[in-house]
């Protein structure tokens, strides 16, 4: 990962014992930021569509706004390859180009770009929401592999459980609040004004979510790591096998 993709998160002066709240909050940012791609892969999810709506803006051609869009996600991906950083935001943003361009070229229009990441977005809120609701928090999915914790939240560490809850919850309500501003925009405004209006709301938001990520997990008990623990008993099983043929010999 570069320094592009997280933040440097200094070392605490002095030589006495680290806080072990501030080590949670420290590892919660880290995840976070490597789970969400940082930096650097927001800049990069945002380049395509800001260059698609300057583009439109200046010539009004969606053609070419799409073609343009289109080219800059691929060579985002091929920088990657050749540095041999991970492509996975990459890849998730040519796709998600890929469906607008595709969806601009055959309506004609630049709104068609636009609308496949307004309703998968609008989707996500809802399946936040929802997911919240019913006990089963989404975000909780999704981190649980990053923080090596997988799914034992919801057994075994209550006050994670709570914390992803809540955090869904945010999420949901921020990404509904999102597109409720939107799609009225994509029914009545014009392409030019809902590109600019996207492209403005594309970073506040997910800073605002992952803020509160943050803030929940930071407080929350520290991860159960079933990675460790399934490691830790596959070593004793071997050695307690080991054990036995030698008792044997």
């Amino acid at each position: 990962m570069t320094s592009l993709d997280k933040p440097n998160i200094p070392a605490p002066d002095g030589a006495g014992p680290a806080d072990p709240a501030d080590d949670q909050k420290a590892a919660t940012q880290a995840a976070l930021f490597d789970a969400f791609g940082g930096i650097r892969g927001t800049v990069e999810t945002m380049l395509p569509g800001l260059l698609f709506v300057m583009i439109y803006t200046i010539n009004k051609n969606v053609v070419m706004s799409a073609i343009a869009a289109a080219v800059v996600a691929v060579v985002l991906v091929i920088v990657r390859l050749l540095r041999k950083d991970t492509v996975k935001h990459a890849f998730s943003g040519v796709f998600g180009v890929g469906v607008g361009v595709a969806f601009a070229l055959f309506t004609g229009t630049a709104k068609g770009f636009y609308l496949p990441g307004m309703i998968y977005g609008a989707g996500l809120g809802v399946a936040f929401t929802l997911s919240a609701l019913i006990g089963f928090p989404l975000l909780g999915v999704i981190l649980g592999p990053v923080f090596k914790e997988n799914l034992s939240w919801r057994t075994r560490n209550p006050g994670r459980k709570k914390a992803y809850t809540k955090a869904s919850l945010a999420w949901g309500i921020i990404f509904l609040a999102k597109y409720a501003i939107l799609f009225p925009l994509y029914w009545w405004g014009d392409a030019t004004q809902l590109g600019w209006v996207l492209i403005a709301l594309k970073l506040p938001p997910m800073v605002l979510a992952v803020y509160f990520t943050w803030v929940f997990l930071a407080k929350a008990p520290p991860p159960i790591d079933v990675i460790a623990e399934y490691e830790a008993e596959e070593a004793a099983e071997k050695a307690a096998k080991a054990a036995a043929r030698e008792r044997r010999a």
